[in-house]
Order: C-alpha cells, then structure tokens, then sequence
C-alpha cells in the first residue's frame, strides 16, 4: 500500500500501529509533531533489530557454510547434510506459528533475548559435537532460537515502522540477509582454517545481540499496552470476506514453496555445485556463495520500499516469475556467467519475502506475530524439506541435474495473478 503525505498526517501520536491503515484523526496543525517523534523513536529500533538479526543470522548461516568440513570429518553423506538443515529449519518453523499466536495474547517483551540465549547454547554445541546425533541436537537449538526471535521482531518492526511497513520489514530482514552473506566468509577464513571448535568464537556476537535485544525489549515494554489496544482494534477489521482471505493466503503458501525450494538448492548446496563442476576449492566456492548471499541482501532491502510506492501485488509477481529466465540459463553457464546469473537470481527473488509478509499482515489485520510467525515458519521449513529432498536427488542422479530440474520452479509464479489487488482496494475505499 501507498502512503502518502496525507495517510502519514493521519498516523496517531504513538509509534505503534497494528493495522495496515492507520485509524482517520482530523488533521490540524499539531499532526507534524507527533510524526517526529515517531521518526526518532522508531529508527534507532529498527537498527537495533537489524543488527541483531545480522548477528543471529551470521551464526545461523555458519551451520550450512561449513557443511563440506562437517561431511568431512563425520564422513556424511549428501542425505545426512540434508537431514541436518531439515532438523533446523523444521524446528524453526514448527515453533514460530506458536510463538506468534501466543505473543499475539500475551506480548513477551524479553523473549528477543531468551532467543537469542537459545542460539547461543546451540552454537556452543555446535562447535564441540563429537558426533552426527549431537550435530542434530545442536542445529535444534539454533532452530528454537530462530523460532523465538523472528516472529516476536516482526511485531516490534511494524511496531517501530511509523505506518511505512514495507521500510521496516526491509530494513530488519535485510540485516538476516547481511548476516546470512558474512557467514561463508567467516567460515572460509576462520572456521575453515582452524577447525570446528572454533565456531564457538562467535559466541561474542551472541552475546552482544542478548544486549541490545535487552534494551529492544525495554522499548517493547514501554510499548505494549498501546500495542495491544490498536491490535484489538483493527483485529476484526479485514479487507476482504474471509473465502478471499484464505486463497490469497494458500497462492502466497505456493509462492513460498517456489522461492525456498529453489533458495535451498543454492544456499545449501551451491558451494557443492561449484565445486564439482568447475572443480573450485571450499574457500573460493564460498566465495561465490557470499556474492549470491550478498545480492540477495540487497534485494530484500529494495523489496519493501518499493511494495509501499507501487504495490506488493507487484513485487510478489515480479520477484518469482521475473527470475525464471536466469534461473533456466543457470545450468548451462561457465562459471563467470554463473556467478553473474545467481547474483541477479538473487537480487530479483529476494525482493518478494518483505513485501510477502507485508501482504499477508494485511491480509489478516491485527494478528502481526501469528502471521510472521507463520510465514518466517513456512519460509524455514519449505527451505528444510527443500535441502533434504534435494540432498537425496543429489545423491542419486548428481548435483548438476538438480539444479536443472530446479531451474523451472518460478514458472510457479504464474499464480500471482490470483493474488487480490489489496492496494487499488483501499485507495478506491
């Protein structure tokens, strides 16, 4: 949705806002103010969140960056590095819908920082696990971490978004993306070289993140009521009948299906591919794994803002379908060509999630944290069930065939057609 000069005058003094319009206010001369204040508040916590999300994602992404030291020293096979994401990303998104339903009732204000604390202790494992099943038990730990933080900072961005959701939603994920892009990097220079144990040198930026998400939960706190009135509010206030509301929801489920299937062949196995194919070393394919991961930050950050000027219907369809002609030339690049190809691949398909969830909350007004929490849950497990389904083919007919067949999944974008024009809907309201 646009907001305009006018919509933004409309916004109430308090920086949190639950719905997707803000309640009308007559305009008078006092309505700058409060937008002031909304601007200096919120900004420094959309920040913080963003740097924390940097940091719990740079840790999270260790996990499939060192999967070729890991399949090495426990002698895995593709199947068994598939079951390893599979056990995160399942525990991260089985645990986020419930997260969210729950904060909807009853606001946690420090579960950012438990959170947090549970990543930690999955790190630590992590980086002294002496076999397979502990490796598992380590990539749950993180999983529950994720499951925590994600949906609950959601909330606090739109919460902090001063009525521009779209900005808010990039600027916190794009920070995960960041972070998910330095964590080949690290594992190529530190983790690489000295071993496994010295993950648990990352446990500072853990540390660090409990902090800060401790003061984002002071804010949160100073917050909540107002929160929760607006959210009570706008809760039943839904922009279509309920039947159109479900099929937008089941098209944006098959469209997350199509983005994370396809996601999952690069981050997981991309390193694998290039290595095979080109005969690269881990160090120079991880790399080119942080170029992807780079661009991919980039388009998330693109992706929201512009939701807000033109329409998220808009960027949902171009972001999935608009990839397909690169992803189909993929397989049948040399390699500079594929480091050019994924690096738009990854900049077109990242924009779509921040303006995915945007879309979705206002679909559903007033149910911010089960809406994140469903959908950050859907975007984690249908990457999971991706890396373990493609862990198996790659076993049986090569890893260069599944990037082939995997090639075609955004024609999938198609069904953004069917999407409802939530946008033209309320400017014509």
């Amino acid at each position: 949705m646009r907001f305009n000069t006018q919509m933004n005058l409309r916004t109430n003094a308090s920086p949190v806002e639950d719905s997707p319009v803000a309640p009308p206010a007559p305009l008078n001369g006092d309505a700058a103010a409060p937008m002031e204040t909304v601007a200096r508040t919120a900004m420094p916590v959309l920040l913080m969140l963003s740097f924390c999300h940097l940091l719990n994602d740079m840790i999270q992404s260790l996990l499939p960056a060192i999967y070729p030291l890991l399949k090495a020293n426990f002698s895995l096979s593709f199947a068994q590095v598939g079951l390893i994401t599979l056990v995160f990303q399942c525990t991260a998104s089985l645990l986020q819908p419930v997260v969210g339903v729950y904060t909807d009732k009853r606001p946690m204000p420090y579960s950012l920082a438990l959170g947090m604390g549970c990543t930690l202790s999955g790190l630590l494992l992590l980086a002294h696990a002496p076999s397979f099943p502990v490796l598992l038990l380590a990539a749950a730990m993180v999983g529950t971490g994720s499951s925590i933080f994600h949906p609950e900072s959601s909330r606090v961005a739109k919460m902090a978004s001063g009525g521009q959701h779209g900005l808010a939603q990039s600027v916190f994920q794009v920070g995960g993306n960041l972070g998910s892009s330095f964590g080949p990097l690290l594992a190529a220079f530190v983790v690489m070289p000295r071993g496994q144990a010295s993950v648990a040198w990352f446990a500072i930026a853990a540390l660090l993140a409990i902090v800060l998400l401790t003061r984002v939960g002071g804010w949160y706190r100073a917050h909540v009521s107002a929160h929760r009135k607006a959210a009570k509010t706008h809760r039943n206030q839904a922009p279509l009948p309920r039947r159109k509301v479900v099929w937008a929801m089941v098209v944006l489920v098959v469209l997350l299906f199509s983005k994370y299937f396809y996601l999952s062949s690069l981050s997981s196995y991309y390193t694998f591919y290039l290595m095979e194919k080109f005969h690269l070393d881990a160090r120079g394919a991880q790399l080119h794994l942080f170029v992807f991961l780079g661009t991919v930050a980039v388009g998330t950050l693109a992706g929201g803002p512009i939701g807000d000027r033109i329409g998220r219907r808009y960027v949902i369809w171009w972001s999935i379908l608009g990839v397909l002609p690169f992803t189909a030339m993929l397989p049948h690049a040399n390699l500079f060509w594929t480091t050019a190809l994924t690096a738009v691949i990854g900049l077109i398909i990242a924009s779509a999630f921040p303006a995915i969830i945007v879309y979705a909350q206002e679909l559903v007004p007033g149910r911010t944290g089960m809406v994140a929490g469903i959908f950050y849950g859907l975007a984690f497990g249908l990457g999971g069930l991706g890396a373990a389904v493609l862990g198996v083919v790659a076993d049986r007919i090569g890893i260069e065939q599944v990037y082939a067949i995997c090639a075609w999944l955004p024609a999938i974008g198609l069904l953004a057609w069917f999407l409802p024009k939530l946008r033209e809907l309320r400017l014509a309201s």
